[in-house]
């Protein structure tokens, strides 16, 4: 079935303040942010660095988010608190399809013993809300909240496939398409080509573009309105299997548990 999604305003100009925009609201969700893997703990300094504030203004943030409970304090280092987490679990419970999905993807892991994903749209990466692993066949750690660039993943070109020919090709117009590989496409017009096939032929497929040796397979998630929502995901090992087997033997189940979580979202 074709992807079909409507289509969604895109900004590309950064917002003001004014009465629809709070600039220290804004500011207060770009200190959350700056936490991560890369810096789990940090100092005000190197927090209102990382953000772009003065450390009057950093430090204003970092206390009231340590008022609240987001923040915690261990000397001169700032780090989340798990409560942070409540922000995450509100965005995922408040969409029903992902309990629909989680039995499915399991199924469907178990079948084919190969890992499983879903993953929603947000800019130009992907975000993981389901993740079924079967075995670690990536060095990225997968897991929910997990960003990964939509470009180059079967979940992304998917997702990506499903807006608006005109958004679509800004979207592209607007990525920085850098090699991970020595097979990632990295051109726009060809990145586009790409994007209309899978919107033609409703499914993605990746091979070793995202990361040597992974090859997947992603198919749309449709709400009842027939819009693509999310993407499902199926992936390999190259070593352990190749592309023919993974159209001929798992693509077929793989659509099939895309249809039945759709399915279920109509009913």
């Amino acid at each position: 079935m074709p992807l079909h999604e409507e289509p969604t305003q895109v900004t590309t100009e950064p917002p003001r303040p004014s009465d629809s925009y709070v600039q220290s609201f804004a500011r207060g969700l770009e200190v959350l942010r700056s936490f991560g893997v890369d810096a789990p703990a940090q100092t005000l300094s190197e927090c209102a660095e990382r953000v772009g504030l003065t450390r009057a203004g950093a430090r204003r943030i970092l206390l009231t988010l340590q008022t609240l409970g987001y923040v915690e304090q261990d000397g001169r280092l700032f780090r989340l608190t798990p409560r942070v987490l409540e922000l995450g679990f509100a965005y995922l419970s408040a969409q029903p399809w992902w309990h629909l999905a989680q039995p499915v993807m399991e199924e469907l892991t178990r079948e084919l013993r190969e890992s499983s994903s879903a993953a929603v749209l947000d800019g130009s990466d992907i975000v993981y809300v389901v993740r079924v692993p079967a075995h670690r066949i990536m060095s990225i750690n997968l897991g929910v909240g997990t960003r990964l660039p939509a470009y180059c993943t079967s979940m992304g070109r998917v997702l990506l496939a499903a807006l608006p020919e005109d958004e679509r090709a800004r979207r592209v117009a607007g990525m920085t398409l850098t090699a991970r590989t020595p097979h990632t496409v990295t051109q726009a017009d060809e990145l586009l080509d790409v994007l209309a096939r899978v919107r033609r032929q409703g499914w993605a497929l990746i091979d070793q573009e995202l990361e040597l040796g992974l090859l997947s397979l992603a198919a749309p998630i449709r709400d009842r309105g027939g819009r693509v929502v999310a993407a499902v995901n199926v992936s390999g090992q190259a070593q352990h299997t190749t592309v023919d087997h993974m159209l001929s033997h798992y693509l077929p189940r793989l659509l099939s548990a895309a249809e039945r979580i759709s399915a279920m979202m109509a009913a």
